[in-house]
């Protein structure tokens, strides 16, 4: 990864829009920073997946877009805990999936 603070930023900012419940944060993060930077890194699957929050709506319910940002973030942890492991200097990473207190 070219820059392994953009993906700590990224969450970062999905984690914040997520625990208050800002779905225009969500949706702006997800298809402007998280499809750029994806594409940049060459993870087109990720980008069109992030695109299509945007482009393929409207969402069944809230419930149904909020699950699909959980997708998202899940798969950027993922990487993120890839990272972390390619390189032990990094602190660990604090998880969506596993913290309560990013819970909406």
């Amino acid at each position: 990864m070219n820059n392994p603070w953009a993906l700590d930023d990224l969450l970062a900012d999905l984690y914040h829009a997520r625990k208050h419940g800002d779905l225009g944060r969500m949706a702006f993060v997800a298809y402007c920073d998280v499809r750029r930077w994806a594409r940049d890194e060459g993870r087109n699957v990720l980008a069109d997946q992030a695109a299509g929050l945007i482009t393929q709506s409207p969402h069944q319910s809230r419930d149904a877009f909020l699950d699909q940002i959980d997708a998202l973030i899940g798969q950027l942890e993922t990487l993120q805990r890839a990272k972390a492991e390619d390189n032990p200097a990094v602190a660990q990473p604090a998880l969506w999936s596993m913290n309560p207190s990013f819970s909406a």
